[in-house]
């Protein structure tokens, strides 16, 4: 029987964050009894094993750590199996705690944006697929494991998983964490990483970064009106890397932070703090 972590939904993935940290020799893997849709789940087994998601494998770092993400809509129970080097497989099963996604109406964007006459769809969709593209990197990195700091202080004025109405169209749902600040707000790394996509224009989001924090982890930040690193740059927690702003399809100026693990949106705000 394997170990388990003791931690609670709230405080599971710090908990595991900090025993990952200290113990990436140890055969013994502590995941949760259960977690929240749009969580980040970090652990640690012997290295050389196999872990898969359902069918999806995870990649295990040499140092045994791994992560995966809980989606938006996933259902009730999630199973993790793990093979080790000695061939005995163990399952690991997560109870998944469902949340109740409100709606949010947003008026006042840029109607073209919203309703796209088919030259600009063709481009809103090269573009999407360049940053869907960047969240594929898969780097042997483990900057998530100091923690998340937000990006800027302000009001919330977005949440994840909300159901959007924009200028009165249903769309898809909102996934990230809209801090409302002036244009021209710093904008700070919320852990170290390495850039892996800018852009400066782009239709519905404007001003655009992805930071890369290892193992498929990505932040990504909307909307900027200014943008001040390159892709390839390195840059460390709390570092100043760009500027808040309302390009792209906003209604106001604010910091837009979204959390991906590869193509797996998750919650901003669920990720550990330092």
């Amino acid at each position: 029987m394997s170990e388990r972590s003791t931690c609670t939904c709230a405080t599971a993935l710090l908990c595991l964050l900090l025993i990952g940290g200290t113990s990436a020799a140890a055969a013994s893997t502590p995941l949760p009894h259960d977690a929240q849709q749009g969580q980040l789940i970090a652990a640690t087994t012997a290295p050389g094993s196999i872990v898969h998601l359902g069918e999806r494998e995870v990649r295990v770092g040499a140092d045994g750590h791994f992560v995966f993400g809980i989606e938006r809509d996933a259902p009730p129970e999630l199973t993790i199996t793990i093979r080790r080097t000695n061939g005995k497989t163990e399952q690991h099963r997560i109870a998944v705690v469902q949340r109740d996604y409100r709606i949010e109406r947003v008026d006042g964007l840029p109607q073209h944006t919203v309703t796209p006459d088919p030259e600009l769809a063709k481009r809103i969709a090269e573009e999407q697929a360049r940053v869907a593209a960047a969240r594929k990197r898969d780097d042997d990195r483990n900057d998530y494991l100091s923690g998340f700091v937000r990006p800027a202080q302000g009001r919330i004025s977005g949440v994840y998983g909300s159901q959007r109405i924009d200028n009165g169209v249903p769309k898809s749902p909102h996934y990230g964490l809209d801090i409302a600040v002036p244009t021209g707000t710093p904008v700070k790394a919320p852990a170290n990483g390495v850039v892996s996509f800018v852009a400066t224009n782009l239709v519905l989001t404007g001003g655009t970064v992805l930071i890369d924090h290892g193992r498929g982890l990505t932040s990504s930040f909307l909307h900027l009106s200014r943008v001040d690193v390159n892709v390839g740059d390195r840059v460390k927690q709390g570092e100043v890397f760009a500027a808040a702003g309302a390009t792209g399809r906003a209604s106001g100026p604010h910091v837009h932070w979204g959390f991906n693990w590869f193509d797996v949106r998750l919650d901003p705000a669920l990720l550990p703090g330092r």
